[in-house]
C-alpha cells in the first residue's frame, strides 16, 4: 500500500512530500530519498500516512531506505567536506579576481558531484575556475548562478515579524511583488520598511493582496470599500452632529441616571447647610442691606488709598525733576547752591 511521507532536505531546508513503500519511519528520523537531483539525505517530519491512487500519481519522488549508521557517518563527513570545498573555492576566486560572491557548496549524497552556488551582477567566465576546482577536489564540479532571493533562501534568517523566513521554511516558488501591493494595502512606501533580507520587497505583501482587491472592487457579494478621502469628508460633515450630542449629554444627565439607579432609603433628606438657632428669614433680610453697605464702605476706603500710595511712590523715585524737600534731587536736574 502506498504511503506519503513529509521529509525535510538539507539544502535548501525545505519540506517535500515523498512516496513510501511500506518503509517504517518515525518523526525526526533520518532517511535516504531519491529526488530530481539524485540521492539525498533527509529527516522525516510527518510519519507515513496512507493515500489513494490519485494522490500516488501526483508525487514521483520516493523514499529509498531508512538511514543506517553508515549513512549517518556519510552525512557527517559530507558536512565537513562541504566546508573545506567552500574555502577552497573562495580562495580560487580571490586568486583569479572574479567578480562573484560564493554563497554555498553542496555535495551529492553519493559524492559524485559538488555544486557551488554564487551570485554576480554581470555574466562571469568561470571556465578556468572549474578546471582548478576539478583538479583539487577530484570530482565533478558544477557552478550555478542564483539570484539574491535564492541566496536568502539558502542562508536563512529571521524576518521583521520575528519568525524564520518564509522562503526558507515552506515557500517553493517566488511570487512577483510590486509596489502597487503596498499602495493598495496603505502601507509605508519606505523601501527600508517593506524590504526583506534579500533587499527586495517582502514576499508577505502578496498574502493579503487578493483580499484587498476583492473588497475595493466589491467582489464576492461585498460592498466596495470607500476611499480614505471619502471617509474623512464624512467624518468632518458629521462633526457638528457629534458636538450637539455631546452637549446634550451633560453631567446632570449622568447624575440623574445614577440617582434613578440607586434605591431610596425612605428617610427624608436633610439639608447640609444648617442655620444657627434663633435665626429666621426676616433677620437675614434685615442684615443683607447692612452687609452691602459695609462692603461699599470698604471698597470706597480701598479706592481712596490706592492713588495716595501711587503718589508717594512717584515722589520717592529719582527719575523725575522734582524730589522731596529734605533730600537733594537725584534726577537729571542740577542741584542749587
Amino acid at each position: 500500500m502506498a504511503q506519503t511521507v513529509k521529509v525535510r532536505l538539507r539544502k535548501p531546508p525545505r519540506v517535500f512530500t515523498f512516496l513510501s513503500r511500506d518503509i517504517p519511519l518515525e518523526r525526526n528520523e533520518g532517511c535516504v530519498v531519491r529526488s530530481d537531483r539524485g540521492l539525498e539525505y533527509g529527516v522525516c517530519v510527518v510519519p507515513p500516512e496512507p493515500c489513494d491512487e490519485e494522490t500516488e500519481k501526483r508525487f514521483k519522488m520516493l523514499v529509498v531506505r531508512r538511514a543506517s549508521p553508515h549513512d549517518e557517518k556519510t552525512h557527517d563527513q559530507l558536512l565537513e567536506d562541504e566546508v573545506h570545498a567552500k574555502k577552497t573555492c573562495a580562495k580560487k576566486i580571490r586568486e583569479r579576481g572574479i567578480a562573484m560572491k560564493l554563497v554555498e557548496a553542496e555535495y551529492s549524497f553519493d559524492r559524485r558531484k559538488i555544486v557551488f552556488y554564487f551570485t554576480a551582477e554581470d555574466r562571469v567566465d568561470f571556465r578556468e575556475l572549474v578546471r582548478d576546482l576539478a583538479q583539487d577536489l577530484k570530482t565533478r564540479i558544477e557552478l550555478r548562478h542564483i539570484q539574491v532571493r535564492d541566496e536568502a533562501k539558502m542562508v536563512g534568517g529571521i524576518g521583521t515579524c520575528g519568525r524564520e523566513l518564509c522562503c526558507t521554511t515552506w515557500m517553493r516558488e517566488f511570487i512577483p511583488i510590486s509596489m502597487k501591493m503596498a499602495k493598495r494595502q496603505n502601507l509605508s512606501l519606505n523601501p527600508s520598511k517593506i524590504s526583506g533580507q534579500c533587499g527586495r520587497l517582502m514576499c508577505c505583501l502578496s498574502y493579503e493582496n487578493e483580499m484587498y482587491t476583492q473588497v475595493k472592487r466589491g467582489k464576492g457579494g461585498r460592498k466596495p470599500a470607500p476611499a480614505p478621502g471619502d471617509s474623512r469628508e464624512a467624518m468632518e460633515a458629521n462633526a457638528k452632529k457629534a458636538t450637539e450630542v455631546l452637549k446634550k449629554t451633560s453631567l446632570s444627565d449622568v447624575a440623574r441616571e445614577e440617582s434613578k439607579s440607586t434605591p431610596d432609603s425612605g428617610q427624608p433628606k436633610r439639608d447640609d447647610t444648617r442655620r444657627p438657632q434663633g435665626s429666621n428669614e426676616a433677620s437675614d433680610r434685615a442684615k443683607a442691606p447692612e452687609a452691602k453697605q459695609g462692603q461699599a464702605a470698604t471698597e470706597g476706603s480701598d479706592a481712596s488709598k490706592r492713588p495716595r500710595r501711587r503718589r508717594r511712590r512717584r515722589g520717592r523715585g529719582g527719575g523725575g525733576g522734582g524730589g522731596s524737600k529734605n533730600k537733594p534731587n537725584q534726577g537729571g536736574g542740577g542741584s542749587s547752591n
